[in-house]
């Protein structure tokens, strides 16, 4: 049996919760959130988890295996210290990895010291239809030139103490919300970035709410444009007041020989009941020639969709993260990652906010 330790146990981390319930031989044993009502709710989700009233007292649990870190981004650095100077345990860190820049020293000198496997969590690389498209790309392109991800989705969801309506809890939308697709343009097109150009912002989200009289600074819309060292170029499109639409992400690769897309539903509980079941995710090669479309479904276990929010993606994740406590293989998203994709998004981020190309 592996045993968790959930640290933040918010919407999300009720998500890992159900996943992690999932897996044969593992579960939830010790949860600890700051808010004593979350905590209390997360244990009983657990099936009778250990409230925990710190971290500390968490990692003093002698049977505990591994460490879900799901707290506000903000937090994630600060604990990740406290775990490698009192325990070092396997952690998965939910995204963003970091938000201050200020950060990156520590993650460096994790990553040469830190004695237990550190995984990412960028669910995204996981979802059915993007990873149809990972395993089929080069075939139907023939080497991807563009790369275009949208996403067209609903607004932040209300979370404890608004944390996520200001950009110093965040890192800001190009970090919080993007940096998982960030790491799905370096995972596609294999190459890392040089140069990053956008125009984004605050358009029509959370403009009329207030905070102890501070208005959310969190933008909703943006486009980015990302060059990578290889020649391939990728465009992010994100909207965050487009909930009406069908498809929330659309992946598409284009190359010499055909373009390939994913197209996947937004969670399956915003559904309007009224036009009938939910959509199911997508995958289309067009090849040049002959030409034509060829669609086929890439169905989700329903009791996957059931779980969460994000197409099943957490629990391969958890599947493949349980793997490597057991001994099994090294994280497949790594702290290079994790920093690469934050890196991205702040650079994003001060490319709008300047109105200039921010080379990497």
């Amino acid at each position: 049996m592996i045993n968790y330790g959930l640290i933040g146990c918010g919407m999300m981390g009720h998500e890992h919760i159900h996943n992690i319930a999932l897996l044969p031989e593992a579960r939830v044993t010790a949860v600890y959130d700051p808010v004593a009502s979350l905590a209390d709710h997360a244990a009983k989700e657990a099936g009778g988890a250990t409230v925990c009233a710190s971290i500390a007292e968490m990692l003093a649990i002698k049977d505990l295996d591994a460490l879900v870190i799901v707290s506000p981004n903000h937090l994630h650095i600060s604990q990740l210290r406290e775990i490698r100077d009192t325990r070092p345990l396997p952690i998965l860190c939910e995204k963003p990895l970091y938000t201050d820049p200020a950060d990156v020293a520590f993650l460096q000198d994790l990553i040469a010291d830190y004695p237990a496997p550190i995984w990412v969590a960028m669910e995204y690389r996981y979802m059915p239809p993007i990873a149809a498209l990972l395993d089929q790309a080069e075939g139907a392109t023939g080497g991807i030139k563009m790369l275009t991800i949208r996403e067209h989705r609903f607004p932040f969801l209300p979370k404890i103490g608004d944390w996520n309506r200001f950009n110093a809890n965040t890192g800001g939308t190009l970090v919080e919300k993007c940096c998982h697709f960030f790491d799905l343009m370096r995972l596609i097109l294999k190459d890392d970035p040089v140069r990053v150009m956008a125009s984004g912002g605050q358009s029509v989200n959370h403009l009329d709410e207030s905070y102890d009289g501070q208005v959310p600074d969190i933008w909703d819309n943006a486009y980015v444009i990302v060059d990578f060292a290889g020649g391939a170029r990728a465009m992010l499109e994100l909207c965050m007041f487009a909930e009406g639409s069908r498809y929330q992400e659309e992946v598409t690769a284009v190359g010499p020989t055909g373009k390939i897309e994913a197209l996947v539903p937004g969670p399956g509980r915003f559904w309007p009941k009224d036009l009938g079941d939910p959509p199911v995710p997508q995958l289309i090669v067009s090849p040049r020639s002959p030409k034509g479309p060829r669609m086929s479904e890439i169905p989700v276990d329903p009791t996957l969709l059931a779980a969460g929010d994000h197409n099943g993606s957490t629990f391969y994740q958890h599947q493949r993260f349980n793997a490597v406590v057991r001994g099994e293989g090294a994280p497949e998203v790594t702290l290079e990652d994790g920093m690469w994709a934050v890196r991205i998004g702040l650079a994003a981020q001060e490319s709008a906010q300047t109105g200039q190309a921010v080379s990497l």
